[in-house]
């Protein structure tokens, strides 16, 4: 299984963010992706190879031209305020407020956004970027024949709404990657998110669509972040209607009850016989992930990722989150040797 990784990813590197009340080193950092690598190369996965280049185009048949031109002069806008520390949202056009863009650019942050926890700095952009080149290199390898590929993305991406970014996310690698192959001749594409949090901007990019399926399983978001998307009756507007399904488990789930879920998830992608199909691959469903509440154990993810090769289809595999550091290479690896020995 081909490995796409850029260097890049370390030019986005915050210096903290909001968390418990205090000002903590992010849970999402550079670190993440050397583990991953480490544990890749120890067990003989693949080949690592560098992302091509794509442009902005497939970038803008996903995602909100105004987002794409925010996000790329952000940082400029902010040094030009002369503000010393990185860009943070601090307000939100909330309930009975007014839905327009302004100029100012601590206003435009909040417009742009969903959470205050992602941070912009000198080169997020560029970032950016590269991790939407990774994940569109590996579902190039997939319309070139490959069984499957291994978009190790940073910064991640399922958060990222049509015209949104938040929860580490700018843009949406799987959804790009997933549109991508769309455009390049594929009837029909599903998408499996087994990250811990919803994926809350996979689904509003796809919801009113019935030629990409969405499967979430995730924590519950009475508990859990995103909170505002991921109930079980979320499950497609208009045309879409049928097409996204969400799986909220409660605090304390074990893999008995999430494996059950994705049993019923991939029966649905089964039975809507997409032409491939891309995994939003986030480990924070292990039991000592930090800012996580499921208790997977690291032979769970390689039970689970034989349980999705079993489906038989041609898969693109985009890293999401995974927080708990030390072991995010054993889990994430564990889920792609799975894949393999199915």
């Amino acid at each position: 299984m081909d490995i796409i990784y850029s260097a890049d990813h370390v030019l986005h590197h915050a210096a903290g963010e909001l968390y418990g009340g205090q000002f903590v080193p992010p849970f999402e950092c550079p670190q993440r992706i050397a583990f991953i690598l480490e544990r890749a190369a120890s067990v003989g996965l693949g080949r690592v190879i560098a992302p091509d280049e794509f442009g902005l185009d497939p970038v803008l048949r996903t995602h909100d031209s105004g987002l794409v031109e925010f996000l790329s002069s952000a940082w400029s806008m902010w040094k030009k305020m002369g503000y010393p520390g990185e860009a943070v949202p601090t307000i939100w056009p909330a309930r009975g407020m007014v839905q327009r863009r302004p100029n100012d650019i601590d206003g435009l942050l909040g417009y742009y956004s969903f959470a205050g926890e992602t941070a912009i700095g000198p080169k997020s952009w560029e970032a950016t970027l590269a991790s939407t080149n990774v994940a569109l290199t590996g579902a190039a390898r997939i319309k070139a024949g490959a069984r499957a590929a291994f978009s190790l993305c940073r910064p991640p991406g399922h958060h990222a709404h049509h015209d949104l970014y938040g929860g580490y996310c700018f843009l949406n690698n799987a959804a790009i990657a997933a549109q991508w192959l769309r455009d390049e001749g594929a009837p029909r594409l599903a998408i499996l998110d087994v990250d811990f949090h919803h994926g809350n901007g996979t689904q509003d990019i796809f919801y009113d669509r019935s030629d990409v399926l969405f499967a979430s399983l995730h924590g519950d978001p009475l508990d859990a972040f995103p909170f505002f998307l991921g109930y079980a009756d979320e499950t497609g507007r208009g045309a879409g209607e049928g097409f996204n399904h969400n799986y909220p488990m409660p605090r304390g789930t074990s893999f008995d009850a999430w494996g059950d879920s994705l049993a019923h998830a991939l029966d649905r992608i089964a039975a809507f016989s997409p032409d491939a199909l891309v995994v939003s691959l986030g480990v924070d469903t292990f039991e000592n992930d930090p800012i996580s509440f499921f208790k997977l154990k690291s032979d769970d993810f390689s039970r689970y990722g034989e349980m999705i090769g079993k489906l038989g289809l041609q898969t693109l595999f985009v890293m999401e989150g995974g927080y708990a550091v030390d072991q995010i290479g054993i889990n994430a690896v564990n889920v792609l040797t799975g894949f393999e020995n199915a």
